[in-house]
């Protein structure tokens, strides 16, 4: 393997991570306004505190498991766990403004990191 390869491989898997970091964050600055609000306090049933801790853990998983991952195994986590997180974001549109923001950005990067790890090529090959 090549310098160039290996600088490839890391970029990749660097980026995935980074990407997934940021998706998290604004899965909680998200979840942060929605608390702000007394109605959605009332809302919060034990059943929806599952999905959310589904829904977090899944990119904490991937900005920990991105840079470490073998490339195959690495490549299908990352699209399998974007595909999911992807699901369940698109789920709760709409809402406000504010959380139809912050879900939309997610949106976004989660289709970036499912082309990424599509186009994703074995740096070993």
């Amino acid at each position: 393997m090549n310098e160039t390869q290996t600088h490839s491989k890391f970029d990749t898997r660097s980026l995935l991570s980074g990407l997934w970091l940021f998706v998290l964050l604004n899965i909680i600055f998200r979840d942060l306004h929605e608390f702000a609000t007394a109605t959605t306090i009332v809302e919060i049933t034990e059943e929806l505190l599952l999905i959310g801790f589904v829904l977090v853990e899944i990119p904490i998983a991937m900005v920990l498991l991105s840079p470490i991952l073998k490339y195959k195994i690495n490549r299908w986590a990352n699209i399998i766990a974007a595909v999911l997180t992807l699901a369940v974001t698109a789920s709760a549109l709409p809402g406000d403004l504010d959380d139809s923001a912050f879900a939309l950005i997610e949106i976004a990067t989660l289709l970036v990191i499912i082309w990424k790890a599509w186009k994703w090529t074995n740096p070993a090959a």
